[in-house]
């Protein structure tokens, strides 16, 4: 088996999107592997924002832009070298996740694609799909899909 060279690993933020960053950032770790961690996101207006999170309360994240993705790729970064990776490359890329990411791979020429499992299980994710099934159904690479939530 080779090793793998370069990893990305998606987060929006969430508590279980940080797992899979941890776990990708020990893979880096000792695979001596460059880590990519990136940050998806649509520019939004605050008040659309403000007004958003007044209806979904803990679940606001997900609004196009309302995460601040220079806070999340610092939280990120710190978690991924307390895990153990070595180099580590922080990318907030305006777009949907999915695309983003697949896009990201390629350009990086990246051998692994991780992302957590959120919104597999889901009604809404079955319906319409989520970006671990989109992501491990359209990627040309390995994909690892960490169990975050369960």
């Amino acid at each position: 088996m080779t090793a793998y060279r370069t990893i990305v690993v998606g987060t929006d933020g969430s508590d279980s999107s940080y797992v899979a960053v941890d776990k990708a950032a020990s893979l880096a770790g000792a695979a001596g592997a460059t880590l990519v961690v990136a940050c998806a996101f649509y520019p939004t207006d605050d008040r659309d924002v403000a007004a958003a999170a007044d209806v979904l309360k803990d679940e606001a994240y997900q609004v196009r832009g309302s995460a601040p993705t220079s806070e999340i790729l610092r939280v990120a970064r710190d978690r991924a070298t307390s895990a153990g990776a070595k180099e580590i490359v922080e990318r907030a890329i305006v777009g949907e996740p999915v695309e983003s990411l697949l896009d990201l791979v390629k350009e990086v020429q990246a051998d692994l694609l991780v992302v957590g499992n959120r919104g597999l299980n889901t009604l809404a994710g079955r319906l319409l799909g989520s970006v671990p099934s989109d992501v491990a159904r359209k990627s040309r690479s390995d994909v690892l899909i960490v169990h975050t939530v369960r």
